[in-house]
């Protein structure tokens, strides 16, 4: 099963990436996700995207990283917003 992991902004920059397909194995939290990204891309990657300031979507709706993806589904990781 595949899900497509999003980075937007200074993610993007961070992590050298905009998009992974990430493929899981049934039913997964968000945090699980952080968890292997970090695993095969680098450990630093855990850090960033666990900030305290990071926002998480799934499928658009902002979410907490104790929610449960499936196969198909979108996660979106954002900065904070900033601007005037």
């Amino acid at each position: 099963m595949t899900v497509k992991i999003v980075f937007f902004a200074s993610l993007r920059e961070a992590l050298g990436v905009d998009s992974v397909d990430l493929q899981i194995s049934g039913s997964s939290s968000v945090s699980a996700l952080i968890s292997q990204l970090a695993n095969q891309q680098s450990p630093e990657w855990l850090g960033i995207l666990t900030a305290e300031n990071i926002r998480i979507a799934v499928n658009q709706d902002l979410i907490n990283e104790d929610v449960g993806v499936i196969d198909g589904d979108e996660v979106a990781f954002f900065p904070p917003v900033t601007g005037g």
